[in-house]
């Protein structure tokens, strides 16, 4: 091999301390080329000119190494114009090359390779990329060689090592000792730069659905009281989403249902009893009301289901029903079975008490919403509206003063229904909790109602009267009379006391509450003034 001569084919030349290689693609189009001259081919055309002859040239022209130099840069050229041409030369120069290890021009062999390998790469790069901002680079798929000499000691490969470049050095932390530097150039642990960098490295341990951002590559610098009150909120949003996930799976939030209650509405869709739930048509401080369209499947006690429906599913927090144990407990129907400490009992309770003071006001003959069937707590009704679009609240309808008139007589004439055939009273009842739909008026959320024989019955009537006169009293009617006045028409009681204290004293004791005061009694009790004058003017005098 070291014997080779330029006549040989084998594309090695040796000389006295000097090694040449080619590559074979030069050596290939320099074989065509001789070809082309030995052996010429006059190919012609009958339709088509003919070809220019080539330039005849000798045998030691077309072999020398000079002409396959000459063709590959004219190749080259033609297809990358503006590339530089990479510079040619023998790539291992030297008196001191040791030639006869098999190691070594392999290696040697192997570089070459290499080169022109990259230096195609360069070229695909910049025939790839043009003339565009954006460029697309190729290094990752070039044949760096470990024994290539031309390579810098100064060149680095980011893959290879374990320091990411493009991730911000933490914060040093300062020695025990609480100081670095001397001198002048002390820096303390209380310095401020040193306390903000720490505490933006510190935000790194905050929850994970808390977002910090990249403080430490924008190198900020937090006080401590910053700090300190980012860390308390972050503390404060983990407490409160941990309580929001309890409160999720277990009860019913705001215009939302928990699992089990979206159990029940899916069973009742996919049984055929309701075809879809459209949505939430109403929210209170006890239940949500949803809107569905009737299925074509009956109840279990055979009631035609309406084409529209009310859903109305009531909360099982229990902060919603801390006030309302007096509704149940003393009530005889449901005495025996509350317990306060269920709520979920007592929800069930309040749904079936709703169903059954509906029932009554419905045979009644009273305008309210028809019952068609109860599963747990959740009551499904006939729904009060239209396409969707539920009847208005009394207070929200502008009524002119007949109209007006008319839903005043109405109410009167239901409130005495309510409470002579009915034996109920609404104990809730105001402009909020009367519908105006087809002309009249539409009693709603009925179940708070007691019977009169309740410890607070007449004492919720009252209140009912309150309300219901001091509405229509503002909306202009004239014939609308007062409280006391109403109070008497409804429950045909007839207490003549003047003042409201001795009035409610009065009606306490007609109406059969053995434990009810006396009005001294009563005034006593208020006023914590614990008078002891028997009769009346000494009473009043003291």
């Amino acid at each position: 091999m070291g014997n080779g001569s330029p006549g040989d084919g084998t594309g090695i030349q040796a000389e006295p301390g000097k090694l040449r290689v080619q590559s074979a693609a030069a050596h290939s189009r320099v074989h065509v080329a001789a070809a082309a001259v030995l052996f010429p081919l006059r190919l012609s055309c009958p339709w088509g000119t003919p070809k220019t002859t080539s330039i005849s040239c000798s045998l030691a022209d077309v072999m020398s190494e000079q002409l396959a130099k000459e063709l590959q840069l004219e190749e080259e050229n033609a297809a990358f114009p503006e590339v530089v041409a990479v510079a040619e030369g023998p790539f291992i120069t030297g008196e001191n090359v040791d030639t006869s290890s098999d190691l070594m021009l392999a290696q040697m062999l192997q570089m070459e390779f290499d080169r022109e390998y990259d230096a195609q790469l360069r070229r695909e790069e910049k025939k790839f990329n043009g003339d565009s901002k954006v460029s697309i680079s190729f290094e990752n798929y070039r044949k760096v060689h470990p024994f290539d000499s031309d390579s810098s000691e100064d060149e680095v490969d980011w893959q290879d090592t374990r320091h990411d470049p493009y991730r911000a050095d933490k914060p040093t932390i300062t020695p025990k000792k609480g100081f670095i530097g001397k001198g002048k150039d002390i820096t303390t642990k209380h310095d401020e730069v040193v306390c903000g960098r720490k505490n933006t490295a510190r935000m790194e341990n905050f929850a994970p659905e808390f977002q910090v951002g990249d403080g430490i590559g924008m190198d900020l610098k937090l006080s401590n009281q910053v700090f300190n009150a980012l860390k308390q909120h972050a503390y404060s949003e983990e407490r409160r989403s941990a309580r929001l996930h309890e409160k999720k799976e277990h009860s019913t939030a705001e215009k939302a249902v928990d699992p089990k209650t979206r159990l029940l509405l899916y069973k009742m869709v996919s049984g055929g009893m309701l075809e879809t739930i459209t949505g939430c048509i109403s929210t209170g401080k006890e239940s949500v009301v949803f809107h569905a369209y009737g299925g074509k499947s009956a109840t279990e006690e055979d009631k035609i289901i309406p084409p529209e429906c009310a859903i109305k599913v009531f909360k099982t927090t229990l902060n919603e029903f801390k006030n309302r144990d007096k509704y149940i407990k003393d009530d005889y129907r449901f005495k025996d079975r509350f317990s306060k400490l269920n709520p979920r009992k007592i929800i069930r309770m309040w749904a079936e008490k709703e169903m059954h003071n509906l029932t009554r006001m419905q045979n009644a003959g009273i305008p309210c919403p028809q019952v068609v069937i109860l599963k747990k707590h959740v009551l499904v009704m006939s729904f009060i509206g239209q396409d969707q679009v539920p009847a208005p609240k009394l207070k929200d309808v502008k009524l002119n003063s007949e109209d007006m008139k008319k839903a005043y007589y109405q109410v009167l004439n239901m409130m005495q229904q309510l409470y002579k055939e009915c034996n109920l009273v609404h104990a809730d009842l105001s402009e909020y909790n009367m519908l105006w739909h087809d002309g009249k008026v539409w009693l709603i959320d009925v179940s708070q109602s007691v019977e009169p024989t309740h410890p607070h019955g007449l004492e919720f009537l009252f209140r009912d009267c309150r309300n219901v006169s001091q509405f229509f009293q503002k909306g202009g009617v004239v014939e609308a009379l007062n409280e006391r006045q109403l109070f008497n028409a409804v429950s045909g009681l007839n207490i003549t006391a003047e003042n409201e204290v001795d009035f409610q004293a009065e009606f306490f004791q007609k109406g059969g509450v053995v434990e009810a005061l006396n009005e001294r009694q009563l005034f006593n009790a208020v006023s914590g003034l614990n008078i002891t004058a028997e009769n009346e003017v000494d009473f009043q005098a003291e």
